[in-house]
């Protein structure tokens, strides 16, 4: 896989955003896939994953509820819909495909604030 993220910007308090994140190689029905994200002066962490079909999906405990993670193999795309965003939620986000190593994807910058 070679992963390309977008969508990240800049969205006050209680909007959403939606992530997307490309793989241009085409190969990504056979990877799990996930988010993580990196908050200013932190270290990287999980933020959710979806299984090879999709059916199966986990969040942290800190974004469940609020975002939905999902895939679209045909168009070989992850998302990740962000809804009721908080400032603690700023971060560069990451996605990532998992088989027998993480391959990642560059971050793309979301920043909550009024």
């Amino acid at each position: 896989v070679q992963l390309q993220a977008s969508g990240g910007g800049v969205v006050q308090p209680g909007g959403s955003l939606r992530l997307s994140c490309v793989d241009s190689i085409g190969a990504l029905s056979s990877y799990v896939v996930a988010w993580f994200r990196q908050p200013p002066g932190k270290e990287r962490h999980f933020v959710a994953y979806t299984g090879r079909t999709g059916g199966f999906t986990s969040y942290s405990d800190s974004v469940r509820g609020r975002f939905t993670i999902s895939r679209d193999d045909a168009k070989n795309t992850i998302y990740l819909q962000m809804d009721s965003l908080k400032p603690e939620d700023t971060a560069v986000y990451y996605c990532a495909a998992v088989r027998t190593a993480i391959s990642w994807g560059q971050g793309t910058q979301v920043t909550v604030s009024s």
